[in-house]
């Protein structure tokens, strides 16, 4: 009974030391998660005294017919899966350069960092004064060069969503570097010592020893980056607020105009719902894939 009752007091113990993490935790991330899947299946709005109904499934049934929403959402997969493939392959090819032993490398590496200490609206107001079509540097440089300049980059339906893309590759490399960079060195040397013995090429030294032993790290922070991109906000508020014509509207921005702007939130709440709904399953049936590689 003693041993019993010393494994029940251990574990109250436990609690009482994870409690104080806790409780902000469940204040400020479950709290609000669950509130806002409940809030999709009423029909909550703004305003003084409103009163706010239990509405089933009627903003789904809404949603499933609305075409503005499903082509934001086609347009945030377009910015997810690009920004995160070409960051990945981006910060792959810097996480390389700087696993060298080259001089001030250290200089380097602190300055791959540097859009990692800046907040994304500062970033998106540096890249609008860049990619002004007045006064930018960026069409200043094209027409020292003798290119066509004087583009309105952020406000053109045909070369927003690219260049917005570009600036979110740019914006989310650093913490990809820096993971895969801690990936590279990680990497046992004397098995790339054993393969060039071996006569095996720098390249196939990296498709057939780095590349694998990189591949958990690879899932990982390829699946981190792309529920953050599919759920970025700031960056493309500011820059574009979904504009011109709709081409940057992210299914974020879309759900943010729909109640903040029109003051629909149980509709926007349904919103985000449906969009944790498919972007979990995605990432589940990638998760899975990617396990079965590795076990094969």
């Amino acid at each position: 009974m003693s041993a019993v009752r010393s494994r029940r007091r251990e574990g109250r113990d436990a609690w009482l030391l994870v409690l104080p993490a806790l409780l902000p935790v469940m204040l400020f991330s479950v709290y609000p998660l669950v509130y806002g899947v409940l809030l999709g299946f009423t029909d909550a709005a703004a305003g003084l005294g409103v009163e706010t109904h239990f509405n089933g499934l009627d903003n789904y049934v809404e949603l499933a017919g609305n075409e503005l929403f499903w082509k934001s959402f086609k347009i945030g997969l377009v910015w997810a899966f690009s920004v995160t493939i070409l960051q990945f392959l981006a910060s792959l090819g810097l996480a390389l350069l700087l696993n060298l032993d080259l001089r001030l490398r250290w200089l380097a590496r602190t300055l791959a960092l540097i859009p990692w200490a800046m907040p994304p609206v500062i970033i998106a107001i540096m890249w609008q004064l860049m990619l002004n079509p007045s006064y930018g540097p960026v069409n200043r440089a094209l027409d020292a060069i003798g290119l066509p300049g004087g583009v309105n980059w952020l406000g053109e339906a045909a070369v927003a969503l690219p260049v917005v893309i570009v600036v979110g590759v740019w914006a989310g490399m650093p913490q990809t570097t820096v993971t895969l960079l801690a990936g590279l060195q990680s990497v046992p040397a004397e098995l790339n010592e054993a393969a060039a013995i071996d006569g095996a090429s720098t390249w196939r030294r990296f498709w057939h020893v780095t590349l694998p032993a990189l591949r958990p790290i690879i899932t990982a922070i390829t699946t981190l980056d792309l529920i953050w991109n599919f759920n970025s906000f700031a960056l493309v508020f500011v820059l574009t607020a979904g504009g011109p014509g709709g081409t940057t509207m992210l299914p974020s921005l879309f759900a943010y105009n729909e109640a903040f702007r029109y003051g629909h939130f149980g509709y926007a709440a349904a919103m985000g719902n449906v969009m944790v709904v498919l972007i979990g399953a995605f990432l589940i049936l990638y998760l899975r894939a990617q396990s079965r590689r590795r076990f094969q």
